[in-house]
Parts: structure tokens; sequence; C-alpha cells
């Protein structure tokens, strides 16, 4: 069954009025269920592609699964970088994944055109199809691109303010630490910083005179503490910093290894100034070209599955290629039954579903033609041609 989460892209031979169809299968749905909105129904007018042979509609049937995969993902991959910018806030979101400055359901039901002016159907549906996946794959490029430098220069301001936001494992001492403890202009003392665990305090006061061999007796002194840590300042002469080093790692004491600086405090702060800057400008620049480009991927992607609905139909029902193009967007509570509706209502059409298979075989080979078109005989079958737009806005 298709999915209740996506628009259905509908097509049949057009015998005699297309409006009818429409029309009628209009009011049957009405019968069906009081709540069913006439806005979520419509027909829209097939391009008259030039159809080309058989063996090429084929061949370009199994490139255009593949092709539609690529599509779906890209657009909703688009989707997915806007709701991360915009913490999946749902007014805003709105504001961001438009179509033309519409909403993707008025652009599929408010009258959807092809658009000649950049994919003329005389080309060929070969050209037409290759021109789509050149878009694509330029937008997934330059997203990628985009949201790569975007993530590079987030995880650097994330390292920043881990520095200066987390504990005393980790963050920066510069502007906690005190110039007067460090023992300064000494050939052979030093001042050391540790950072020990608050359930390791007493073990750290018993023992770190006897870490190395040349600590200074009662030279640690409390300088903060938070949740986790507690952060002591300890004189040790240079010659044994490795084996102090050594001893604090066996005790899970952590050696912070800093040099004081009158400006270390100022420059940290430019920096995380300047990496917020960066962020920022950034995160800017990543919305609006990941809006402009949602815009563009979904027209695109709707593109792609008219061509894919025309080739199938085609396939399905031979020529003369006209059909009836229909889009639904079904209630998810009553999905089943408008399937069952379409279903009932084009039964009429089975006798006509297999008729493009039977009259190849006969020339070139059932086994072997059967081959070729795998790819569209594993799908779903219906007695009318059925494509999906998911729901990737949801």
């Amino acid at each position: 069954m298709p999915s209740d989460q996506s628009t259905w892209l509908i097509s049949v031979p057009q015998d005699g009025d297309s409006d009818g169809v429409h029309q009628e299968l209009e009011n049957r749905f009405q019968q069906q269920s009081r709540a069913f909105d006439r806005k979520n129904f419509t027909q829209l007018s097939l391009p008259a592609f030039k159809t080309g042979t058989l063996d090429g509609l084929i061949s370009l049937s199994e490139d255009l699964v593949k092709q539609d995969a690529f599509f779906t993902q890209t657009t909703a991959k688009i989707v997915e970088t806007i709701r991360n910018l915009l913490n999946n806030d749902p007014s805003k979101m709105s504001q961001h994944t438009l179509v033309n400055d519409r909403s993707v359901d008025e652009y599929l039901l408010g009258g959807w055109r092809w658009n000649e002016g950049r994919y003329a159907v005389h080309r060929g549906l070969r050209d037409i199809v290759e021109t789509l996946n050149r878009e694509m794959s330029s937008i997934d490029n330059v997203m990628k691109a985009k949201l790569n430098n975007y993530n590079l220069a987030k995880g650097t301001l994330v390292q920043i303010q881990r520095k200066k936001h987390g504990n005393l494992s980790v963050r920066s001492v510069a502007d906690i630490v005190p110039r007067d403890i460090f023992v300064r202009d000494s050939e052979y003392l030093e001042t050391l910083l540790v950072a020990v665990p608050k359930n390791s305090v007493k073990d750290w006061k018993l023992k770190y005179e006897r870490l190395a061999s040349m600590v200074v007796p009662r030279s640690s002194t409390q300088i903060s503490s938070d949740d986790d840590y507690t952060l002591f300042s300890v004189v040790v002469f240079k010659r044994v910093h490795d084996e102090f080093a050594q001893k604090c790692r066996e005790n899970k004491f952590i050696l912070r290894e800093f040099t004081f600086s009158e400006d270390a405090v100022e420059k940290q702060r430019e920096e995380l100034r300047a990496t917020e800057t960066s962020e920022r400008e950034l995160w800017a620049e990543l919305l609006r070209l990941a809006r402009t480009n949602f815009s563009e991927a979904y027209q695109i992607l709707v593109h792609l599955k008219i061509v894919s609905l025309f080739v199938e139909s085609v396939l399905r029902y031979g020529l003369p290629a006209e059909y009836v193009v229909l889009v639904l967007k079904p209630d998810p509570k009553h999905a089943k039954k408008a399937l069952s509706l379409l279903i009932s209502h084009f039964s009429y059409l089975s006798s006509r579903t297999q008729g493009i298979i039977k009259s190849t075989s006969k020339s070139g080979g059932e086994e072997e033609f059967a081959g070729e078109w795998q790819a569209v005989m594993e799908q779903e079958m219906f007695d009318f041609v059925l494509f999906e737009i998911p729901w990737i806005v949801n």
C-alpha cells in the first residue's frame, strides 16, 4: 500500500473527458467521507513529452528508480538541516520550507505547471532527466560544503565553550588562578595545577608530597572547586616534573598544563567573541542557502516524479501518450479507504495493465524482457499508475 504520509500522483489513460474523471472521483471521495477536502484533490496537465523508443523508456525507467532515491534523500537532508538550524521550531520551519514562496501543498495542489523554460519537452526525456540530475547534484554538493564549514565552526565554538564552562578537569583556568600562587623566575622550582576528583581529595592530601622525590612539603593549596573536581596548586622541582605527572596519572589526578600569562584571559575572551561571530554568520548563510535550495530541490524532485509517471504510463498503457494525471493528498485516517475507492473505480483498466509486456514478449522473448523490466515489475502494481511524493517537510 502507498504511504499515508505522502501525496499520490495518479495516471490513467485519457478515454474521453479528462475533466469528467476528476469530477466523478471527487464526488465519490465526498460520498465516502464528509471530512474530504476538495483542495487536497486536483488534476494536473501532463506535458507533451517525446516518447522515444520502447527500449529507451525501459532503460530510463531503471535509471529513474535510482534518481528518485537520490533526489528524495537530497531534499530530505536539506529539510533536516533547516530543522536542526531552527531547533525544530514548527512556526519557523513553515517559513523556511516554501516553494516559490508557497507551501509544498499549495505548490502541488494549487495549479502546478511543468517548467517549460528550464526543461523544454522537445529535448527528449533522457536529456531532461540528465539536466534534473545535474541540478540536484550541484545542490547536494553546495549544501555538503556549506554544512561542513558550519559544522567545523560550531565544533570550534563548542570546544572553546567547553573550556570556559566545563568542569575543572577540562575548562580554561586562566580566569580563576591568581597570579600570586605561582613561583616565578626560579631556576629550580615550578608551580603545577592538578584537578582532583571530589572523592579523591583526601587521597591527594595524603599522597601528593610522596608522588615524586622532590615535592615541596605543605605546598598544596586549594584554588577552586566544582561539582566534580577540586583544583589544587603544588610546588615541585622542575627536574621531577615528568615523574610527578606520571604518578598523577596513576592515581587519576589530572595535571593541568598551564603557563600563567597576563594576557591569557583577554585572549580567551577575544577568541570566544570571534568564534561566536563566525558561527552566527555561517549559521545565517547556511539557513539562507538551505531555504533557497529546498525550494529548488523540491521542484526538481516533483519534475522527476512527473517524468517517472509519464514513462510508467507509456510502458503500462502504450500509445497514444494521452493520460489523465490526478494529485491526491490523502487523509492518513482514511488512506486505506481512498486507495480501495481508486482500485474499484479504475478496475476497468485491468485488461490493459499488462498489454505492453504481452505485446513486446512476442518479439523479444518473455524471459529476456522480464529481466529488463524487473525493477518496474517488483513495484506494487495497481490498475492505475501511482507514484508517491513523501511529506518530507512533516
